[in-house]
C-alpha cells in the first residue's frame, strides 16, 4: 500500500508543480485560452509510448488496452468532456485540488460519487447503448512486423511530441513547467506498468463508483465485483495525490480555502450557490461519462495513448470535442459584473 500511496503522491506533485490540476488551467482550455493540459499529455504520450513499448518488448510489462466499445467511448467521451469543462477538474485532479483547499473540488467529488452510484444502478438498462464491442485493437495488434511496428511507433511518438510544442507556440500561457511534467508523467506511468511495481496503468475514475457503492450499500451488482480490485487501488492512489496537493501547497504557502476561482468569476459571476450546483453537476457528468467509456484522462488518454490503443485515441477526440463544445456554450463571454 505504501508504494501505491507514494505513486499517487508523485503523480499529484507532478501535476501540482505544473498547475495541471487547477480549475483555471482546465477551464482555460475549455475557453481556448490555456493549452497546458494537452501539451503535457501529448508530450507524455509521445515519450511514454516509446518507453512503454520497449519495456513490454523486453518482458518488463504487459498491455492493458481498454476495449473499443463504440457507443460507450463516443458518448462517454462527450459526456466526460462536458463535465470536465463545467467542473474544471479531472477525476485525478479533484483530489489534488482538494488538498490545496478548493471547496468546489470537494463538491465535484460528491457529484462524482453520485455519478458512480447512478451508473452502477442504471448499467443493466443502458448496456445496449454502449456497444458494439469491437475488441481491443491497438497499433501493436494491427502491425504484425516488429520492425514495422517500431518504425510506425517512432513516427506516432514524434507526431505527439511535435504536437505538444506546436501547441506551445500558439498558447497564451508560455510557462514551461509542462515539459518537465510531461516527461515525469511518462516515466511514472511506465513504472506503474512494470511487472515489478503494479502491472497496471495509472487510473482514477474507478475509485468513484467503488467508494460510492460502498457508502450507499450498492455492492451487490456484477459491476461492483468487476471494479473492486481497481477501485481499491485507485482510492489509495488518489489518497496519495490528495496528500501531495496538501503538502506541496502548504510548503509553497499556496494553500487557500477557495470556492470561486478567477475564471469562474470572469465568466459565471460570484454566486456561491451557482458554483456549488454546477460543480456537483459537472462531477456527476465527469464520472458517469468516464464509466461509460471505461476510463478517464489518466487511465484512457494518458495510459491508453501510451499503448497507442485505438479506443483511447478515439476517447481523447470525443473528450476534447465535448470539452471545447461545452466551453463555447457554457462559458460564452466574460460576465461584465
Amino acid at each position: 500500500m505504501w508504494k501505491i500511496l507514494l505513486s499517487g503522491f508523485v503523480f499529484g506533485a507532478i501535476l501540482q508543480h505544473a498547475r495541471l490540476n487547477r480549475f483555471n488551467t482546465i477551464s482555460g482550455l475549455a475557453v481556448r485560452e490555456d493549452f497546458t493540459v494537452p501539451k503535457a499529455i501529448a508530450l507524455a504520450v509521445g515519450l511514454g509510448a516509446l518507453m512503454l513499448n520497449i519495456e513490454i518488448a523486453l518482458g518488463g510489462a504487459s498491455y492493458h488496452v481498454k476495449p473499443l466499445i463504440l457507443g460507450g467511448i463516443l458518448l462517454g467521451g462527450l459526456v466526460f468532456g462536458a463535465g470536465m469543462a463545467i467542473l474544471g477538474y479531472c477525476p485525478g485532479t479533484l483530489a489534488i485540488s482538494l488538498g490545496e483547499g478548493s471547496v468546489d473540488a470537494l463538491v465535484g467529488i460528491f457529484g462524482g460519487l453520485a455519478g458512480g452510484v447512478v451508473y452502477t444502478l442504471v448499467l443493466p438498462r443502458i448496456q445496449p447503448v454502449l456497444g458494439p464491442d469491437l475488441g481491443s485493437p491497438s497499433l501493436n495488434t494491427v502491425v504484425e512486423s516488429r520492425p514495422g511496428f517500431f518504425v510506425l511507433l517512432a513516427l506516432v511518438s514524434g507526431l505527439f511530441v511535435l504536437a505538444a510544442f506546436w501547441l506551445h507556440r500558439i498558447d497564451r500561457n508560455q510557462q514551461r513547467r509542462w515539459i518537465l511534467a510531461g516527461i515525469l508523467l511518462a516515466i511514472l506511468d511506465v513504472a506503474v506498468f512494470s511487472r515489478w511495481f503494479f502491472d497496471r496503468p495509472i487510473g482514477a475514475s474507478t475509485a468513484y463508483p467503488f467508494l460510492g457503492d460502498i457508502l450507499t450499500g450498492a455492492t451487490g451488482s456484477d459491476y461492483f465485483t468487476r471494479i473492486t480490485q481497481s477501485g481499491r487501488w485507485e482510492v489509495v492512489f488518489l489518497g496519495g495525490a490528495f496528500a501531495a496537493g496538501l503538502v506541496m501547497s502548504v510548503l509553497k504557502k499556496e494553500f487557500r480555502i477557495t470556492l470561486i476561482h478567477e475564471n469562474w468569476r470572469r465568466f459565471k459571476g460570484a454566486s456561491s450557490w451557482k458554483r456549488i450546483l454546477w460543480a456537483f453537476a459537472g462531477g456527476f457528468l465527469l464520472i458517469f461519462g468516464a464509466r461509460m467509456a471505461g476510463g478517464c484522462t489518466s487511465g484512457h488518454i494518458l495510459s491508453g495513448g501510451m499503448q497507442v490503443a485505438f479506443s483511447s485515441l478515439l476517447f481523447a477526440v470525443a473528450v476534447f470535442a465535448g470539452l471545447l463544445g461545452t466551453g463555447l456554450v457554457f462559458y460564452g463571454k466574460p460576465d461584465p459584473s
